[in-house]
């Protein structure tokens, strides 16, 4: 049996169980009103405030809870999944938190448990056309998604032509991948990506003590272009998205650069991100200010409103002119 210590298992249990299922399952799931029900058991639904299995009256708050109740695995394992480690082999000596946590009861009906693969990016594709041109016409300005693809932090991946946004280690290693499509609404990560190392924009000044953290890395890039558009004021930090709502990219970001004190907060603006918001604001050792896109819900709504209302004022001040 393997154990995990009980700082494993309060991470774990600090991701929410609507963040794995958009991560990991969104295939699964169908949007209904605020929350979302799952395509092969429609009693199932998920939602910003847990999930509850209507026919089995099951229920939990967790991602945690959702793999072990749901899902069918041993706690060890649904720790080990969640956190992306491996679990000991055996107590650390000397060492209070290495014990092994009791079994839960498996619940009467299981499905199982899907294989766990290594990580590995997708297949690049010839060239990034759909990519140039979807990012485009997301209001994205062609010489940053240029200077991504030349940094080796987006392609256009060869079978689907989805966008490949990467994450890297302190190393340059490839660890985590966020996929989108450019045709319809697909998004997931790349099967073994380490939720550690999210999508990571560099500032100019490699110094810099302050990071934006996002939910996406297409809001990263529409901050950015705000900002380089002159909507917004300048701002020189790190841009960091954290895959949806959950913290460990931005825990481990902090653990490697102890020169970051300031945190711009730039989550969503509805109730998960609030709620990611508020947890980030309780992080030791950095200060943090909450910033909202201009408008609509994320910073790519943002973007793409004041760009209408530009084009749209500029019309009318043309033919204001003509007039």
């Amino acid at each position: 049996m393997g154990w995990v210590t009980k700082k494993q298992l309060e991470r774990a249990r600090a991701i929410e169980v609507l963040d794995y299922v958009l991560r990991n399952e969104a295939d699964g799931y169908r949007r209904v009103g605020s929350g979302y029900r799952s395509k092969e058991h429609p009693s199932l639904s998920v939602d910003g405030k847990g999930f509850y299995w209507h026919s089995r009256k099951l229920g939990g708050r967790t991602a945690l809870d959702y793999l072990t109740d749901v899902r069918g695995y041993g706690l060890v394992d649904a720790v080990c999944l969640l956190i992306n480690e491996s679990p000991l082999d055996r107590p650390q000596a000397n060492n209070s938190e290495s014990k092994p946590l009791p079994k839960k009861p498996a619940p009467k009906a299981k499905s199982p448990p899907p294989e766990r693969k290594p990580f590995s990016l997708p297949q690049r594709h010839a060239n990034n056309t759909r990519v140039l041109a979807y990012l485009q016409s997301r209001g994205i300005a062609k010489p940053l998604i240029l200077d991504c693809i030349g940094r080796g932090l987006l392609y256009e991946s060869a079978k689907f032509h989805n966008c490949v946004f990467v994450g890297r280690d302190e190393n340059g290693k490839a660890r985590f991948a966020s996929l989108r499509g450019t045709l319809g609404g697909f998004k997931c990560d790349a099967e073994g990506s380490d939720k550690r190392f999210g999508f990571l924009l560099p500032p100019r000044d490699p110094d810099s003590d302050a990071v934006a953290v996002f939910e996406a890395p297409i809001d990263c890039l529409s901050h950015q272009s705000l900002c380089e558009q002159g909507y917004l004021p300048a701002f020189d930090g790190w841009r960091l998205s954290l895959g949806c709502t959950a913290l460990p990219a931005l825990s481990h970001f902090l653990e490697h650069h102890t020169g970051v004190t300031n945190c711009l907060v730039c989550t969503d603006d509805d109730e998960a991100g609030e709620r990611a918001a508020d947890k980030i604001a309780k992080l030791p050792g950095i200060a943090t200010v909450r910033s909202l896109p201009p408008a609509g819900t994320d910073w790519n709504e943002g973007l793409l409103a004041v760009q209408k209302a530009e084009r749209l004022q500029n019309r009318v001040y043309h033919g204001s002119e003509r007039s």
